[in-house]
């Protein structure tokens, strides 16, 4: 039997479109046990268990399978148990945690052939593209770009002073719908400013600067095309910097809105969010996190 548990991500950050992501401290469980019966068993507990797959198709099991087809090697009948504590399609890298999770309990339970980075492959080609994945697997705020055949990873340094405030609305959004909304092209002004302001944003995510923070968290990529999916978006970035916010975002897909803020702001802007939300009779679940900096931990 292995366990392993998985950190929710925030992915984007505004200006990092599709190469930036967090881990966050809220995590998803997978715990693989052999079993000697023919067929694989599948139980879910926690946040929105029933909506789970609990046959073949379950995402965990085919990462788990992904693995043992890449090894070369014939699967074991398992137990998969799922304990979930990050909502589904909410924006926040469940599916990251699942496909994490599989591989990584099939890398335990085969003795542990692949490497890290190995691991890290398999699971960017099962996602699509790395800014959930990395940072679910290894922790931190991380920066993915493409590098001859593979990948580079970069740490992005985290200030102290710096807490994520995560608003996670009572209604899903898909990624397919949210990327469905993006244009195909952008002009080079568009291009030129958030790749200035993705510079903004590292350099205030490692300063804690505030100027460069407020600015760094703004793009003409996906957040000016995906906010009108998502009800209440501007009354609620309005009352995140009324509050004593630097600034908000969507995260990932999502419908989950990211403020980042200082300690000693968080608890107020957590309220100003879920007010600004109920004026239009949308109900959210509040709350500051912590950057988890471990990434998925084997038990």
């Amino acid at each position: 039997m292995t366990t392993i548990r998985v950190p929710a991500t925030t992915a984007n950050l505004g200006a990092g479109f599709d190469c930036i992501g967090a881990a966050l401290s809220m995590y998803n469980e997978f715990t693989f046990t052999p079993i000697d019966t023919p067929d694989l068993v599948i139980a879910v507990q926690g946040l929105e268990a029933a909506k789970v797959d609990t046959g073949t198709s379950n995402l965990a099991y085919q990462a788990f399978l992904k693995l043992y087809a890449r090894i070369d090697q014939t699967p074991p009948v398992i137990q998969l148990e799922i304990l979930l504590g990050v909502p589904l399609a909410r924006g926040l890298g469940s599916s990251a945690t699942a496909i994490v999770g599989g591989l990584l309990g099939a890398n335990e339970l085969a003795g542990n052939p692949l490497s890290q980075s190995e691991v890290m492959e398999l699971a960017i080609k099962m996602e699509g593209h790395p800014d959930n994945v990395v940072p679910a697997l290894i922790g931190g705020c991380r920066l993915a770009a493409t590098a001859n055949s593979g990948w580079a990873i970069a740490d992005i340094p985290w200030h102290s002073s710096i807490v994520p405030v995560v608003a996670i609305p009572d209604f899903e959004l898909s990624t397919t719908e949210a990327r469905s909304v993006l244009p195909t092209e952008y002009s080079r002004a568009d291009a030129i400013f958030n790749t200035a302001h993705l510079g903004l944003m590292i350099r205030g995510l490692e300063t804690g600067n505030p100027q460069w923070l407020t600015a760094g968290l703004t793009d003409k990529i996906h957040q000016p095309y995906r906010q009108k999916l998502i009800t209440g978006y501007g009354d609620v970035e309005s009352a995140v910097i009324a509050a004593g916010g630097y600034g908000m975002v969507i995260s990932g897909a999502g419908p989950t809105l990211l403020a980042i803020t200082t300690a000693t702001s968080a608890e107020a802007v957590a309220t100003a969010m879920t007010e600004a939300w109920a004026i239009h009779q949308i109900q959210v679940q509040a709350r500051s996190l912590q950057l988890d900096l471990q990434g998925a931990i084997v038990y």
